[in-house]
C-alpha cells in the first residue's frame, strides 16, 4: 500500500468552504482521476483519507495537508495534477509526495496567519499588536456547545506584526496587513480569537471583518522563528532512498536489450 500526502489550497470564494463539503469534493475528485484508493473495512467501506488540522471555515489557506492510501503505486507528481484537474479552482493541489516517514499531523504544531484589516491604519494596527504582546494573558470568550469559554490567546501566540499594504494607498483607503504565527495548543487559538484579544486590549475594532488566510503550517523552529516544510522529511527520505528494484534492473540491463 503506498500512501501519498498532498497540500492543497482554499482561495477566493471557496475559503467560505466547509471541512464536509470538501470532503465530499475530494472524494469525486478521487473517483474523476480513477485514483486507485484503499477503502476501510465494514458495512460502509470509504476511502482511507487522513486530513489534518483543517483551516476553520471562512478563512483562505495556502496549506492544508492530507494523506490517502492507495492499492497501486502511482507517481506522486502526475497524480497531482489529476486531482488538481478534477478539483473546482480554488481548491488547488500544490504539492505530492510519498510519504515516507511517519506522524504528519505530529509536525502541524505551528501557523502562520495573514490578516488583512481594511480600514484600519497600519501605524493603529502597530500600536494594538504592541500592547498585545505587552500583556502577560489576553483572555477572550468563545460560544461552544457547552456555553461561553474564557480561555488565555497570549501564550500561544510566537509573533504578531503589522505593515501596510502600499506606502502610497490614500488615507481613506487605509489597510493594515497583520502577520500572526501561533502555536497549536488546547484549546486552539484562532485569528478570530486573537483579534478579540486585540479589541480587548487595545479597543481595535476593524469596520469590516478581516480577511483571515493561511500561509504556512508545521513544525516551528525555536532557533530561526520559523515554521519549516511538513512535507521535507519525506522529500528527503525519498532522496536518500536506494533505487526501486524495477529501476535498478533498467539500470543493470545489457545495451540494446528489450
Amino acid at each position: 500500500m503506498q500512501r501519498i500526502r498532498l497540500r492543497y489550497t482554499k482561495r477566493g470564494r471557496l475559503r467560505f468552504t466547509s471541512h464536509r463539503d470538501f470532503q465530499r469534493a475530494f472524494e469525486r475528485a478521487l473517483r474523476r482521476a480513477e485514483v486507485p484508493m484503499a477503502y476501510s473495512a465494514g458495512f460502509t467501506p470509504h476511502p482511507k483519507v487522513s486530513y489534518a488540522n483543517a483551516a476553520p471555515t471562512g478563512t483562505g489557506s495556502e496549506a492544508e495537508y492530507l494523506e490517502i492510501a492507495l492499492t497501486a503505486s502511482r507517481d506522486p507528481e502526475q497524480l497531482r495534477e489529476l486531482l488538481d484537474e478534477s478539483l473546482p479552482a480554488g481548491l488547488d493541489i500544490t504539492d505530492a509526495v510519498e510519504a515516507r516517514t511517519s506522524g504528519l499531523a505530529d509536525r502541524l504544531t505551528a501557523s502562520v496567519w495573514e490578516l488583512r484589516l481594511d480600514g484600519v491604519d497600519p501605524a493603529e494596527a502597530a500600536r494594538a499588536a504592541a500592547a498585545y504582546l505587552a500583556a502577560e494573558t489576553v483572555e477572550v470568550q468563545r460560544r461552544t456547545k457547552n456555553g461561553i469559554r474564557t480561555f488565555d490567546t497570549r501564550a500561544a501566540v510566537v509573533s504578531l506584526e503589522a505593515s501596510d499594504v502600499a506606502a502610497d494607498r490614500p488615507a481613506d483607503n487605509a489597510c493594515a496587513i497583520l502577520r500572526l504565527v501561533v502555536r497549536h495548543v488546547t484549546p486552539a487559538v484562532r485569528p478570530d480569537d486573537v483579534l478579540s484579544g486585540l479589541r480587548a486590549v487595545a479597543d481595535l475594532a476593524p469596520p469590516v471583518p478581516a480577511a483571515v488566510t493561511r500561509l504556512a503550517q508545521g513544525l516551528f523552529d525555536e532557533e530561526s522563528g520559523t515554521v519549516t516544510d511538513p512535507l521535507a522529511p519525506d522529500r528527503e527520505a525519498v532522496t536518500a532512498a536506494p533505487p526501486t528494484a524495477a529501476v535498478a534492473a533498467d539500470a543493470k540491463a545489457p545495451e540494446g536489450s528489450a
